[in-house]
């Protein structure tokens, strides 16, 4: 077993980027004024947060009065789904593999679920279906990037259904894992909310955009001070949101070559797995983007494989949750008809900027020589 840690878990959080780290620690030090104020010192924190809107806007391709500073994904996505609704009316859509943030607020709503295909896209046909079955949607959500699978979602066919069958619609998608690996200047055009997370790209926790094209009516989730045009209130985490932009800049910019160099290793890290045996690769290589390697392992349950992974230093994450004891398959495999057998072997490891060749051949190591010990364990029951 490996004694270093092997960080494969980069869809959950992935490590701040030093120049990230930089450009927030002045704001944790001599600059800390409330960017709300009115004197000299609150007007630099608010030039900060000004520059940073100008930087996201111009990685995401809309315009800087459009970006909304906030919590996070989680905050983002409930902002645009419930900020229309409550606008609106109407009934929500979404399809059945979105995250818990979209898949939780659509189900509170009383909306509709789409069906996705087998590799975790949305089902189109089956959204035409439900779009021209109501007659009154107020919001489509679809991700980009699946953040269980790395399922690249054809947003382009998304939009033009729903500008078709709903043009009354707000179309939001939840763009979190997607930053890394898609240019979001393609993807913003066919929307008209975007959610990021800095957490998923180099930047600190607790702080992320949602993008609202100009003219689009969605109602604030908090009430307050008035910060974010009345769109968000709250003190702004400037040095949060400083380390956002930087961290968002560098991801835009070496995003090509880190897309090249992680695919080899992705692919490299998968091929090693299924040649041992009873590893099936979820997604095809073309559906997914490079930075996530999810795989169903036939005749090994997660929780073990995790436990096992843990214990040879590798940090990785497996597609299902606990529930009341026992592990229940991701609602994203069940979606995607995955077999029960299967789905409970759920593995996803996942790569990003700090990921090396000696990393993934360590990862491959451990991982087969826990499948072995686990399936010889079973046979020798």
């Amino acid at each position: 077993m490996s004694k270093r840690l092997v960080y494969l878990d980069h869809a959950a959080t992935t490590p701040m980027r030093p120049e990230a780290v930089e450009a927030m620690l002045p704001f944790l030090t001599e600059s800390y004024a409330n960017p709300s104020g009115s004197h000299r010192f609150a007007r630099e924190a608010r030039r900060a947060i000004d520059e940073a809107r100008d930087v996201v806007a111009s990685v995401i391709g809309c315009q800087p009065g459009e970006v909304v500073f906030n919590g996070g994904g989680t905050e983002g996505d409930n902002t645009a789904i419930r900020g229309a609704i409550e606008r609106r009316g109407g009934v929500p859509v979404c399809s059945a593999a979105e995250h818990h943030a979209v898949l939780h607020c659509i189900e509170h709503e009383k909306g509709r679920v789409v069906g996705v295909d087998a590799s975790g896209a949305i089902d189109l046909a089956d959204l035409e279906r439900v779009l021209r079955d109501e007659p009154n949607v107020s919001v489509v959500s679809v991700m980009a990037v699946n953040n269980e699978t790395g399922t690249i979602t054809d947003m382009r066919a998304v939009s033009r259904i729903v500008r078709s069958l709903a043009p009354g619609a707000l179309l939001h998608t939840d763009a979190v894992q997607a930053a890394c690996w898609l240019d979001l200047r393609d993807i913003w055009p066919l929307v008209d909310a975007m959610a990021l997370s800095a957490h998923k790209f180099g930047g600190p926790k607790g702080v992320g955009v949602l993008a609202v094209r100009g003219g689009a009516d969605v109602a604030p989730l908090i009430l307050g001070g008035g910060q974010e045009r009345d769109r968000r209130s709250g003190t702004h985490n400037v040095a949060g949101i400083v380390a956002l932009a930087r961290a968002l800049e560098s991801t835009d910019r070496e995003r090509a070559n880190e897309c090249a160099r992680i695919e080899v290793l992705r692919e490299n890290l998968i091929s090693r797995l299924t040649a041992s045996g009873g590893v099936h690769r979820t997604v095809p290589a073309e559906h997914a983007v490079p930075g996530v390697a999810h795989v169903c392992i036939a005749d090994v349950e997660s929780e073990a494989l995790l436990y096992l992974l843990d214990e040879g230093g590798v940090c990785a994450s497996a597609a299902s949750a606990c529930a009341s004891g026992a592990m229940e398959p991701s609602h994203v495999l069940a979606a995607m008809g995955v077999e029960r057998g299967l789905a409970t072997g759920a593995l996803r490891m996942s790569l990003g900027h700090t990921t090396t060749e000696s990393d993934v051949d360590e990862a491959a190591s451990v991982v087969t020589a826990a499948i072995s010990r686990i399936r010889s364990a079973s046979r020798n029951r």
